[in-house]
């Protein structure tokens, strides 16, 4: 117990420490905790050691829980009334067009094709993290903003979508291999689970809205609060679907039945900070810089056109959906991060095509370490393009930290 307090004390210290020191050049913090977690952890100086990141998994779902639950929190009913299929058609742009990119650079590469057509899958999913982290901090607001918000919300089911007929693809592709393929099962399978995910998000923030009106003590509604994030995040796991989008989901519902959600939210923005922190240095912490020299040619071509496939999925999707000249210019380059969804990707890849295994997890993990260090500063300069940070929220901020 005293090893893990004194672990803990390292990594929100280190957290502060280098949010602070990102401030005075004018970096989002969450590249200063990813930055103080890679110095901290076992790649560099091995004050957090890869034995004790190990213990920390339930930080990481706590933090991705309450990430989602607060992006589902502003999803109101009249905002969707608004917007319509917008954030809809340029989440399935901007993650299909990194898709094929990816995969057609791949294939033109030489490579076999289930190996590129898995690999390229992967390229679909976003995270929403750091992005969430980035708009907190600076307290953005516009319509790129809100778009945003949507497109990595609805982005965690696209990807699923998309890596589930990939996943049929590979199968039929390596069948000569010995593997089963049972098509009608790999193509319901994903819309199968985000259906579920969908139901245990929506009955859990329906059900939160009755203990919310039965307790009136401020530290009550805490405990519900609490409570019923964890018991989406909880639910979701055990029946083995998105987390994230069952957190979303419950934020949703609750924002759209319950007058509590504004309280919910603001109660949420008090407790979450320290958690956010230690999630994000730990991100760091768990970054591998030993692996970036194998990254090689395939791994190149990936950051690369999954990059290029966002920006232009997303310009895409803006203008054929009419949006304001911002969000086509602006928004693909906040859609870059990638980090859990993907890596639980790899997972399954593994049981797709095991003879790229570990090919596939160098690239994937490779790919992280770089997305996670220039996604928030690209986030920041996007949202700074398009006017949604001003200068002076910019240094209030920065003196805050």
């Amino acid at each position: 117990m005293g090893n893990t307090l004194l672990v803990v004390a390292v990594i929100v210290i280190t957290g502060l420490l280098f949010g602070k020191l990102v401030g005075y050049i004018k970096l989002p913090s969450v590249t200063g905790y990813l930055l103080g977690g890679l110095l901290v952890g076992p790649s560099l100086l091995n004050l957090v050691p890869a034995s004790a990141l190990e213990s920390f998994d339930v930080v990481s779902e706590m933090a991705l829980a309450f990430i989602a639950f607060t992006i589902g929190l502003s999803f109101k009913i009249d905002y969707f009334k608004r917007v319509g299929l917008t954030p809809v058609v340029i989440a399935l742009l901007e993650a299909s067009m990194a898709v094929l990119l990816v995969t057609g650079g791949l294939l033109a590469m030489g490579m076999e094709p289930a190996f590129a057509i898995v690999l390229g899958a992967i390229a679909a999913a976003t995270a929403p993290a750091a992005t969430v982290m980035v708009i907190k901090e600076y307290k953005t607001k516009g319509p790129v903003t809100d778009t945003l918000l949507s497109v990595v919300a609805i982005d965690d089911a696209v990807a699923l979508i998309l890596f589930g007929f990939a996943a049929t693809v590979a199968k039929m592709l390596t069948a000569v291999q010995g593997v089963q393929v049972n098509l009608v099962q790999s193509i319901v399978q994903p819309f199968w689970e985000i259906a579920l995910a969908l139901v245990v998000g929506a009955a859990v923030g329906f059900v939160m809205q009755f203990p919310l009106k039965w307790f009136k003590n401020s530290g009550n509604k805490l405990s519900i609060l609490i409570a019923f994030v964890f018991l989406a995040s909880g639910l979701s796991k055990t029946f083995g679907v998105s987390e994230l989008l069952a957190c979303m989901v419950a934020g949703a519902v609750l924002t759209n039945v319950s007058n509590e959600a504004p309280a919910m939210s603001a109660m949420s923005d008090k407790i979450t900070p320290p958690l956010y922190m230690m999630f994000f240095v730990i991100s760091g912490a768990e970054l591998n810089l030993s692996i970036l020299p194998s990254i090689g040619l395939i791994g190149l071509v990936y950051i690369l056109l999954r990059i290029a496939g966002k920006m232009l999925g997303a310009y895409l999707g803006a203008r054929w959906m009419k949006s304001s000249p911002e969000v086509s210019r602006y928004l693909g380059l906040t859609l870059i991060p990638q980090a859990g969804v993907a890596i639980g990707l790899t997972t399954v890849a593994e049981t797709l095509v095991p003879m790229h295994a570990a090919q596939i997890k160098v690239v994937v993990l490779s790919a992280t370490l770089v997305y996670e260090m220039i996604g928030p500063v690209l986030t920041k300069l996007a949202l700074t393009k398009a006017g949604e940070i001003t200068p002076q929220v910019g240094d209030v901020q920065t003196q805050q930290h």
